[in-house]
């Protein structure tokens, strides 16, 4: 049954007479306490938050005069007191609670500025699980949502992003602080508190092996307020997760407008693709419109890597975003700002490419720092109408696979590799997926197709017209290879391949009718290997 409310009224000016400071950041610390030294504050602090002040020349009440009872078992019990939590919890206007501030003499907490062990960073870091679980903060987080819970009453800080705000509020207000920051402060304080217990429920689970918990929790942090969502009519916002994956949000921004949310997701989708590809086996480029590639290539160079990628379909390239594996340099820098592009995005930059791309104002260059594990694992999200569907991210790669020859004819040693590179590439088109390549490139690319025939001759289509936009004589389908994410159901798309001028297929293999597609590879004279692996992307 709920608790029922007394529905006391809520005031909206509160004096700050006491403060209870204990944080694991102590950044701006000092400050922040002298500042409400100086309005009159006394000061209560633990542990190493105490010594800082002390240190500092800050007259600081140890938390075990209040309480009465010293900190033990490391720490791990000091502030879980009725003497804290009453000062924490009571309603002042309440006569029952007064009574039994009285009777029992706690002294109120008017302020308590709380930021917890660090959980995240901890295990970020490597540390073991008896580590992990050391580094669970318990008192952190019970003053947090104590102070939090009675807004009413108490300003809860739990962010030293917001020291300057409550010390201008109680400077302007004569050393109170109005309703509608103390509000705005116990709401940041919950969100805080729900994404730390995230955080540890999701490490949990996945130290013990646990898939699929019975209550699952997401939490991440403010990054941006975005102007609006895929439409204009959307709102929206990007939030950094814990997971540290190289990437759009490990990314320096070094130049060019704000992004907005399709930029970030078509960055993502551009970045994690090219990631597939090692830098120290031959340089790659990715060109992403609308999340599915319009180009990839490798190359000896970055700028010959990216002129094969825009080869595959320069019209959708139009307007763009260009991922690269490896740090962009003058030469592909010169290249890749002669059309419109809207996001470069590559592990680093040289100082010549940043001079060259600056010229473009609005181009936005990112640099990640690395690049993206595409064996490492981690959980995706994604909503739907009143729930959430959760999975590993797709580890699968070509070259831990064991592939399979189906057809009398084995692909040769240049079709082999370049239908590797085709499959990699279908892993990142949205299903379904056919993706044409020769040469190490790209050369027609059909996408999120609702029949695997249609995606075959829009490929096929695609590479028709670039040939015609290059004044080539024929297609580059023609002699190339052909992968497909799913297994062909029938023998059509295989043979709309063939006919593109395709002499070999890469798919997974698994339909009821393996074998008539199998057969019709052969009378058509093509090379097939079976990956036993689908990747399938929606």
């Amino acid at each position: 049954m709920a608790v029922v409310s007394k529905h006391v009224p809520v005031p909206d000016l509160v004096p700050v007479k006491r403060a209870l400071l204990s944080v694991s950041d102590k950044t701006g610390l000092v400050d922040f306490a002298t500042a409400l030294a100086g309005l009159g504050v006394e000061l209560v602090s633990t542990g190493g938050t105490r010594a800082a002040l002390a240190d500092a020349g800050l007259e600081v009440i140890d938390i075990s005069e209040v309480t009465g009872f010293p900190e033990i078992m490391d720490g791990r019990v000091k502030t879980l007191h009725p003497m804290v939590h009453g000062g924490l919890l009571a309603i002042r206007d309440d006569a029952d609670h007064a009574a039994a501030m009285r009777e029992h003499g706690i002294a109120g907490i008017d302020l308590v500025c709380v930021n917890l062990y660090p959980f995240e960073e901890t295990v970020a870091s490597g540390a073991d699980f008896a580590t992990a679980i050391e580094n669970v903060d318990i008192g952190g987080p019970a003053m947090t949502r104590a102070a939090a819970k009675n807004h009413a009453y108490v300003t809860m800080v739990s962010d030293p992003a917001d020291y300057p705000a409550v010390i201008e509020a109680l400077t302007s207000h004569s050393g109170q602080v109005p309703l509608a920051l103390r509000k705005r402060l116990a709401q940041k304080a919950f969100a805080r508190t729900a994404a730390y217990d995230a955080a540890v429920s999701g490490w949990f689970a996945a130290a013990i092996g646990e898939d699929a918990p019975a209550h699952v929790a997401f939490g991440g942090k403010l990054s941006s307020v975005m102007r609006y969502g895929e439409n204009p009519h959307q709102k929206a916002a990007f939030y950094l997760t814990p997971e540290k994956r190289f990437g759009v949000a490990t990314a320096r921004q070094l130049q060019g407008k704000e992004l907005s949310y399709n930029n970030i997701n078509d960055t993502d989708a551009a970045f994690e693709l090219v990631s597939e590809f090692d830098p120290g086996i031959a340089p790659a480029v990715a060109i992403i419109k609308h999340a599915n590639p319009c180009g990839v290539a490798t190359g000896t160079t970055l700028r010959e890597a990216y002129e094969k990628a825009l080869a595959c379909d320069p019209v959708s390239a139009f307007g763009g975003i260009v991922a690269l594996n490896g740090p962009l340099d003058a030469d592909a820098a010169e290249e890749i700002v002669k059309i419109f592009t809207e996001v470069i995005i590559a592990p680093e930059a040289s100082e010549e490419a940043m001079a060259i791309v600056a010229a473009k104002k609005n181009l936005r260059l990112l640099v990640t720092g690395g690049l993206a594990d595409p064996r490492a694992g981690a959980r995706i999200v994604r909503s739907v109408a009143g729930g959430l569907l959760v999975q590993d991210r797709d580890t699968g790669t070509v070259d831990d696979l064991d592939l399979k020859v189906v057809t009398k004819r084995a692909p040769s040693e240049r079709e082999m590799a370049d239908l590797k590179f085709a499959f990699r590439v279908a892993k990142h088109v949205k299903s379904n997926a056919i993706v044409y390549v020769q040469d190490g490139a790209t050369v027609g690319v059909g996408a999120g197709q609702m029949s695997r025939i249609d995606s075959s001759r829009i490929a096929a289509r695609k590479a028709q017209d670039a040939a015609e936009a290059a004044g080539n004589a024929e297609p580059r389908t023609i002699g190339s290879v052909v992968a497909s994410d799913a297994f062909f159901p029938f023998a059509d798309g295989l043979l709309a391949a063939a006919e593109a001028g395709a002499t070999a297929i890469i798919q997974p293999g698994g339909s009821m009718r393996d074998a008539e597609v199998i057969a019709a590879a052969d009378e058509a004279g093509l090379a097939m290997v079976f990956t036993g692996m689908r990747h399938f992307r929606h």
